[in-house]
């Protein structure tokens, strides 16, 4: 049996890069026009699609590690 790679070498602009393509499929799927077009398993996958990007970006954002000054008070905004 094959095993997985658990080790990725992906710098920030790729982590970047792929939360920003998450985030315009994730737009372009929740087009309230498209309910029109699809039929109830259609609607009921894409929603399973839209709810799995929202977890892997929520997953994401709770790897990110933000700066916060030392030695200043910080302010943020």
């Amino acid at each position: 049996m094959a095993d997985f790679n658990t080790s990725f070498e992906l710098n920030v602009e790729d982590v970047e890069l792929i939360e920003m393509a998450l985030r315009k499929t994730k737009a372009l799927m929740a087009r309230p026009d498209l309910d029109e077009t699809l039929g109830e398993d259609a609607i009921q996958d894409r929603d399973q699609t839209l709810h799995q990007i929202q977890d892997l970006l929520g997953r994401m954002h709770n790897q990110k590690v933000f700066y916060r000054p030392k030695n200043e008070v910080y302010i943020g905004g």
